[in-house]
C-alpha cells in the first residue's frame, strides 16, 4: 500500500464517519426519545430541542471512550499503519451497511455491539494474514494480537446489562407504582417534590460526578474537586431541586413529572452521546491518529503503531462537530421515527394493533410466567394481594376519552422511571470506560417497566414477548453478522486492495439504495394505515360515516390486488404474486384496525339500540370473510406458481377472466356507494351476484369434464375450484355490506 493511497483511505474514513453518524443516530434515537414521545410529556418540537441540547452536551463527555476504538479490541503496536487502515476501512463499510439494514426494518440494534464485533472480525482477519504470511518466522499466536481480556470484559458487560437493565427497570417501576399508583395526581401533590428531587439527584450524580473524568474540557483539578465534594453537591442538588419542584406544585399547579421527563430526556441523550459517539467516529479518528503518527516517523509504511496504545486527548471541536451532525440527523431522519415506533408500541399500556405475531416460544414463556404468578398469588395473604392489586390497577377512563386517540402510550410515572434508570446505568458504564449498549439498556429498562405495569396483559402478552424476542434475536445476529462481514471485507481489502475497495463501494451503494426503496415502501404502507384512524368517535353517526370511508378504501385495495393476482396467475409471474402475498398482512392489519374502530363506536350506543348494534356488528363478520377470501386466493396462486406446478389451461384462463370481470364489477359498485355516500339499489348488485354464481356453476361443470378426460390434474382442479368458490363468497359479502350500508345511511338521514 502506497503512502498516497493511505491519504485517500484516511479521507474516506472521515467521510464514512459522517455516514455512520447518520445511520447510527437513526437507530439509537429510540434510546432517549421513546419515553418522552410515548408519554407525550411535551410537544414533539420541544422534545427534539431538549434531546438535541443533550447530545451537544454529551459529546464533550466522550473523550475517554475513544480509547476503545484504538486499543480496546486489539493491540495496535503489533500492526503497521496500512494494516490498521485496512481494519478500520472494513469496519466502517460494514457498520454503515449493517445499521442501515436494521434502520430500514425499524429494529433497534446495538451500535456498540456492531462496532466491537466489527473491530474483532477485521482484526482477526489481518492477524491471520500476518501469521500465515510469516510462514513460521513469527512466534506470535492469534490471541497475542487480540486484546482478549478487554474484549471479554466488554462483551460480558454488554450481556450483563440486559439482565441488570430489565430487573432494575422492573423493580424501580414497581416501587414507584406502589407509591403513586396509576391515579397519581393526588399523591404527586404530597410527595412528588421529594420523588422528583431523588430522580434529579440520581441523574446528576451519574452524569456529572461519574462522567466528569471523560470530558474533553475539564481540567484534572476540576474533576478532582467534583469527586471530593460529590456528597455535598448531591445533597445541595436534592434540596434545591425538591424545593423548586414543591414551589411548582404548590403555587403554579405544575405536573412536575413533565419537567422530570424532559430533564431525563436531556440526561439520557447526553449519556447516549457520551457513550456511543465512539461507535460512530472512534474508528475514523483512530485511523487519523495512526496516519499522523506514521507520517511523523522515518518509515511511515512499516513503523509499528505503538503510539496508539497511549492516551490521546480528544479535541472538543471535533466532538461538537460530530454532535451537530447527530442533531441534524435526529431532526430529519424518517428511519429514526420508524425505530422509535417499534419500542413505543411494545411498551404501550393498552392493547392495540400489534406489530409482531405470536410464535411458539412466546406462547411458552407467557404460559410459564402465568403459572408462576398464579402460584405466587395463591401463596400470598389475601389482604396483601388485594392491597397490591388495588395499587396496580390502571385508572378507569370514559369510553370517549379512551377512544379519542389522544391518550399517550404510557404515563409520565413510567416515562420518568425509564429515563432515570437508563441514564444512571449508561452513565455509570461510561465512567468505567465500558462501551455499554445504550440500546440494550434503554430497551430492556422500558420492557422491565412495562412488565411491572402489567402492560403485557393476556390480550397482548404473546405479541409483546415475540417483539422482545425478535429484537433480542436481532442483537445476537448483529454480533454474528458484524464479525463475519467485517472479517470478509478485511480479507477483500487486504488481498485485492484498490479493486477490492471499488467492489465494496459498489456493494454498499447497491445495498443502501435497496434499503431506501424498502423503507419507502414501508412508509407508504404505514401512511395508508393512518387513513383508517377514526378522527372522532364521540358521535355515532359521524363515526359510521367514517367507517364506510375506510371500507371503501379497503375494498379498493383488495380489488386492485385481486386484479393483479389474476393477471399474474394467468402469466405465471411469480415476482408479482410474491409481492401481493407480502401485502396480505397489510390488508389484514387494515381490517383489524377497522374492526377495532367498530368496537369503539359500538361502545357509544345505548342498550336500546339493539338493531343498530346488530347491523353494525355484521360489518365485522363480512369484513373478516372478505379478507380471508382474498388471502386464500393470493396464497394459493403464489404457492401454485412458486411450486412450479402446471399453469392454468387456456379454457380455464378464459373462464376465470369472465369470473374476474363480473366479480370486480361488484366490488366497484359497493366501493363507489361507500365512497360517495349514496344509497344504491341493491337489485343491480344482487343480479350481478346471481349471474356470477350461475357462471361459476357452469364453469364448474366444465371443470368436471376436464377432470374426467384428465386434461386438468388434481392440483390444477383444486386451484380452479378454490378461486371460483372464493369469488362467489366474496361477492356475497359485498352484497351484504351494501345492504348494511343502505340501512345505516337511511338511519343517519332520519336522525339528521
Amino acid at each position: 500500500m502506497s503512502l498516497e493511497l493511505c491519504y485517500i483511505i484516511v479521507g474516506m474514513l472521515l467521510m464514512f464517519a459522517v455516514f455512520d453518524l447518520v445511520v447510527g443516530v437513526s437507530n439509537d434515537a429510540v434510546n432517549f426519545l421513546n419515553s418522552s414521545i410515548g408519554s407525550k410529556a411535551a410537544p414533539f418540537s420541544i422534545i427534539m430541542i431538549v434531546a438535541s441540547l443533550g447530545i451537544l452536551a454529551g459529546v464533550t463527555f466522550s473523550g475517554g471512550m475513544m480509547e476503545v476504538a484504538r486499543k480496546g479490541i486489539f493491540h495496535p503496536g503489533l500492526f503497521t499503519m496500512p494494516e490498521l487502515l485496512t481494519i478500520f476501512l472494513a469496519v466502517m463499510i460494514t457498520d454503515i451497511l449493517l445499521l442501515d439494514l436494521f434502520n430500514t426494518h425499524g429494529l433497534p440494534t446495538s451500535t456498540t455491539v456492531s462496532i466491537v464485533f466489527e473491530l474483532l472480525g477485521a482484526a482477526v482477519a489481518l492477524s491471520v494474514i500476518k501469521i500465515t504470511s510469516a510462514a513460521g518466522s513469527s512466534t506470535l499466536a492469534l490471541w497475542d494480537y487480540i486484546n482478549t481480556a478487554k474484549a471479554i470484559t466488554i462483551v460480558g458487560g454488554i450481556l450483563l446489562s440486559i439482565v441488570v437493565a430489565f430487573f432494575s427497570g422492573a423493580v424501580v417501576q414497581f416501587i414507584s407504582r406502589m407509591i403513586f399508583t396509576f391515579d397519581y395526581n393526588a399523591r404527586l401533590k404530597k410527595y412528588g417534590a421529594l420523588w422528583g428531587g431523588v430522580a434529579m439527584t440520581a441523574i446528576t450524580f451519574f452524569i456529572l460526578v461519574k462522567g466528569a473524568k471523560g470530558t474533553t474540557f475539564m481540567s484534572d483539578a476540576s474533576v478532582h474537586w467534583i469527586k471530593t465534594n460529590s456528597i455535598t453537591i448531591m445533597a445541595g442538588l436534592f434540596i434545591i431541586s425538591a424545593t423548586i419542584f414543591q414551589i411548582l406544585i404548590s403555587f403554579f399547579r405544575v405536573n412536575i413529572l413533565k419537567p422530570v421527563v424532559l430533564i431525563g430526556t436531556f440526561a439520557l441523550a447526553m449519556a447516549f452521546a457520551a457513550n456511543d459517539l465512539v461507535n460512530f467516529i472512534g474508528v475514523p479518528l483512530a485511523g487519523l491518529t495512526a496516519f499522523q503518527n506514521a507520517i511523523a516517523s522515518s518509515d511511515p509504511l512499516h513503523v509499528a503503531m505503538t503510539a496508539l496504545s497511549h492516551k490521546v486527548q480528544s479535541q472538543t471541536y471535533i466532538m461538537l462537530l460530530a454532535g451537530l451532525v447527530m442533531v441534524i440527523t435526529l431532526c430529519v431522519s424518517k428511519k429514526a421515527k420508524s425505530v422509535t415506533e417499534t419500542e413505543i408500541r411494545l411498551g404501550q399500556q393498552d392493547e392495540g394493533t400489534e406489530k409482531f405475531e405470536s410464535i411458539w416460544l412466546s406462547r411458552r414463556i407467557v404460559s410459564l410466567f402465568d403459572f408462576l404468578f398464579d402460584t405466587i398469588g395463591s401463596a400470598m395473604p389475601k389482604t396483601l394481594k388485594q392491597s397490591v392489586s388495588s395499587r396496580l390497577a390502571p385508572a378507569r377512563e370514559t369510553a370517549a376519552g379512551a377512544a379519542s386517540g389522544e391518550k399517550p402510550c404510557f404515563d409520565l410515572v413510567r416515562a420518568s422511571v425509564n429515563l432515570m434508570v437508563a441514564s444512571a446505568v449508561v452513565s455509570f458504564a461510561t465512567s468505567m470506560k465500558l462501551p455499554l449498549s445504550t440500546t440494550y439498556v434503554t430497551f430492556m429498562v422500558a420492557m422491565g417497566t412495562s412488565f411491572s405495569d402489567q402492560a403485557w396483559g393476556r390480550e397482548s402478552a404473546v405479541y409483546r414477548v415475540t417483539g422482545v424476542l425478535t429484537v433480542i434475536g436481532g442483537w445476537f445476529m448483529t454480533a454474528l453478522i458484524a464479525f463475519i462481514v467485517s472479517f470478509a471485507f478485511a480479507n477483500i481489502l487486504a488481498y485485492l486492495k484498490v479493486p477490492g475497495f471499488f467492489l465494496l463501494a459498489a456493494l454498499a451503494a447497491y445495498m443502501i439504495m435497496k434499503n431506501h426503496k424498502t423503507h419507502k415502501e414501508h412508509e407508504k404502507n404505514k401512511k395508508e394505515m393512518t387513513i383508517y384512524n377514526l378522527h372522532d368517535v364521540k358521535d355515532f353517526h359521524d363515526s359510521v360515516s367514517q367507517t364506510f370511508d375506510h371500507l371503501a378504501f379497503l375494498l379498493m385495495g383488495i380489488r386492485n390486488s385481486l386484479d393483479t393476482v389474476f393477471d399474474a396467475l394467468f402469466d405465471e409471474d411469480l415476482d408479482r404474486l410474491r409481492h401481493e402475498r407480502m401485502q396480505t398482512r397489510h390488508f389484514q392489519n387494515s381490517t383489524n384496525i377497522i374492526i377495532a374502530n367498530i368496537f369503539k363506536v359500538l361502545r357509544l350506543l345505548s342498550k336500546e339500540d339493539n338493531q343498530v348494534s346488530y347491523n353494525y356488528y355484521q360489518i365485522i363478520r363480512r369484513l373478516q370473510k372478505l379478507t380471508d377470501g382474498h388471502r386464500d386466493i393470493v396464497i394459493r396462486a403464489a404457492m401454485h406458481v412458486g411450486n412450479r406446478h402446471k399453469g392454468l389451461l387456456k379454457e380455464q384462463i378464459e373462464e376465470l377472466k369472465q369470473v374476474k370481470e363480473t366479480f370486480l364489477n361488484i366490488f366497484m359498485l359497493v366501493e363507489t356507494a361507500f365512497r360517495d355516500k349514496e344509497i344504491v339499489d341493491c337489485q343491480d348488485a344482487v343480479e350481478q351476484f346471481h349471474y356470477l354464481r350461475e357462471l361459476v356453476d357452469d364453469y364448474n361443470e366444465n371443470q368436471i369434464e376436464r377432470i374426467r378426460n384428465d386434461s386438468s390434474k388434481t392440483r390444477l382442479s383444486i386451484l380452479f375450484y378454490a378461486i371460483s368458490g372464493n369469488c362467489v363468497m366474496m361477492a356475497k359479502q359485498n352484497v351484504k355490506l351494501l345492504d348494511i350500508f343502505n340501512e345505516s345511511f337511511r338511519l343517519n338521514q332520519k336522525c339528521s
